[in-house]
């Protein structure tokens, strides 16, 4: 039963202003995507297809409602488009609210309560991941998003309520042949990354004893053989000393060879069967929800290729599933934030000479790439996004960027690539690699801030107070803290702790276990040993110190 409610109802506790007939009720639902609701009826009704009224239809996933917005006159028919109630968090206002680490359920709990006006919405996560964020100026729709890019997940929207799941659908057993069961399909493959013999390799050009690491099936008539490099900075040199500088090499190489045998098998396994996203305009019994499990069996592949709904379409009407779209990758902008790693680990493998040098020689090399390139780009307009590729016909380009709503990616596997940097409208930067000469930030925060080596100019920190004066440093001679009347104070592993007059002459300082100074000003006692107390007197008789033996 379709109804339709004025767009102030909160509660849909009855049948509304009509129950509706409408002549096509078709609903798009998209994993972190679009979700709305597309009707066509007589004119007759129009007065119940006004803007902002409110419609619940039955689904798969029980009574939802949607928000009509700008209906439209065609032959005495109307056409609308109606947007999940999930979209009314546009209208609420995030002035600035800042979540620190928490969890992805409490982050959601926080943004939800920092609206400009009370939020109609709940909201609930079962992700445990804890991240930090600062919300200033945007939608709680936006900050949801950001959420997930963040956290990661699935959106799940039940009208009012608003959840991220770590995991959405089920495996309800579908199993699909390509070109058999499946003839009617459009299909998208990205046989790239494919790889059934790997040859890792690790710190300082490290292999492994045996190799190659290789599948134990052939998959495929032809091998598809690979060299990958992986960081190894997690393994550190002086988790294996003994405390005196001493390196148990053995141990060290034991780990690192251990760890490069579980990443290249991770990868192997990972890159084992084609990207691909399948199309279908059928009724597939079992499926009923975006993220349900398919098993496909390709013909080029001796395995089952796992995939999931991404999206699907529902005929209310019919009552029905009409269209599932389903894959193991989505190659569009929306979802970059989800194949991306959210965080940029910078590695230092030798210490240069001149850090400067070596970064202004990158972006030059990187101005006579992109000058090179001027002759060779082209640029295809697609209605909803725009490519820009290094060749023609836009299938065999290898170098792609692709500009659209969501922001800009960067592939460099062709159109049906991976696109593994980003820009994002959310204001997310995704970069595998990113030189900076100068970098102005509100907040870093990561796991470990490297500085220094041999080059002090890739070793200074320094703090400032608010009228822009230098307050402490620290650099490859420690930490300096820099007094308001000139006296300066010191940390480091020479000297230990030192502070010094205007002149540089130590005033107080640490040596082994005593401490010096040249003047001590002791307000109230002095108490030596816990035997023996020097304490002020002053009576009628006597002002002075006096000395007590503790008993």
């Amino acid at each position: 039963m379709i109804s339709v409610y004025p767009s102030s109802e909160t509660l849909f506790a009855n049948n509304g202003l009509k129950i509706l007939k409408p002549l096509k009720a078709l609903i798009r639902k998209e994993d972190n995507g679009d979700f709305y609701l597309d009707l066509r009826d007589d004119l007759e009704n129009l007065e119940y297809y006004q803007s902002g009224n409110i419609v619940r239809v039955p689904t798969p996933w029980g009574n939802q409602c949607f928000r009509l917005k700008s209906p439209q006159i065609e032959n005495k028919k109307i056409n609308v488009r109606a947007q999940h109630l999930y979209f009314d968090s546009q209208n609420y206002i995030i002035k600035d609210s800042y979540v620190v680490d928490k969890n992805c359920n409490d982050a959601l709990d926080h943004l939800n309560s920092a609206t400009d006006i009370p939020s109609p919405f709940s909201t609930l996560s079962d992700v445990p991941t804890v991240f930090s964020y600062r919300c200033v100026r945007k939608s709680l729709a936006e900050a949801v998003s950001d959420v997930i890019g963040r956290w990661g997940g699935h959106l799940i929207r039940n009208n009012w309520n608003i959840e991220v799941r770590q995991n959405a659908g089920q495996d309800r057993g579908v199993n699909l042949v390509y070109g058999k069961n499946i003839i009617n399909i459009t299909a998208s493959e990205d046989w790239s990354n494919i790889v059934t013999k790997l040859m890792p390799v690790g710190k300082d050009g490290l292999l492994l004893e045996e190799v190659w690491l290789e599948l134990d099936e052939q998959l495929y008539e032809i091998p598809y053989s690979k060299v990958v490099s992986f960081d190894q900075i997690t393994i550190n040199q002086e988790d294996f000393s003994d405390g005196e500088g001493n390196i148990d090499d053995a141990a060290y190489q034991a780990a690192l060879i251990s760890d490069l045998r579980t990443k290249g098998l991770n990868y192997l396994n990972e890159n084992s069967a084609p990207k691909v996203n399948y199309s279908l305009d059928a009724y597939l019994k079992n499926i009923s929800d975006i993220g349900d499990t398919i098993w496909v069996k390709h013909p080029k592949c001796k395995i089952d290729i796992i995939t999931h709904v991404i999206a699907l379409e529902f005929d209310v009407i019919s009552k029905r599933i009409t269209k599932v779209e389903f894959g193991n990758f989505k190659n569009n902008l929306k979802n970059l934030l989800n194949t991306v790693e959210n965080k940029i680990i910078e590695k230092v493998e030798t210490a240069e000479q001149n850090v400067t040098a070596k970064l202004e020689k990158e972006l030059l090399e990187a101005t006579n790439a992109i000058k090179d390139k001027l002759g060779a780009s082209y640029v295809v307009y697609e209605g909803d996004k725009i490519l820009i590729v290094d060749a023609l016909p836009k299938e065999e380009a290898k170098n792609v960027i692709m500009i659209n709503s969501g922001g800009i990616g960067f592939s460099s596997t062709g159109i049906n690539g991976v696109f593994n940097s980003a820009w994002t409208i959310s204001g997310e930067l995704n970069m595998e690699n990113i030189n900076v000469i100068n970098l102005v930030a509100d907040m870093i925060k990561g796991g470990t801030l490297k500085l220094g080596s041999n080059l002090n100019e890739s070793g200074i920190c320094e703090l400032f107070d608010d009228g822009n004066t230098l307050i402490v440093q620290l650099d490859k001679d420690g930490i300096t803290i820099f007094c308001s009347d000139g006296r300066t104070i010191k940390m480091n592993a020479e000297i230990g702790f030192c502070g010094y007059d205007t002149d540089g002459t130590p005033l107080y300082w640490s040596s082994g276990d005593e401490f010096h100074m040249k003047k001590c000003v002791v307000e109230n006692e002095i108490t030596i040993a816990n035997g023996l107390r020097f304490i002020p007197i002053s009576n009628s008789a006597n002002t002075g110190i006096g000395v007590v033996a503790m008993v």
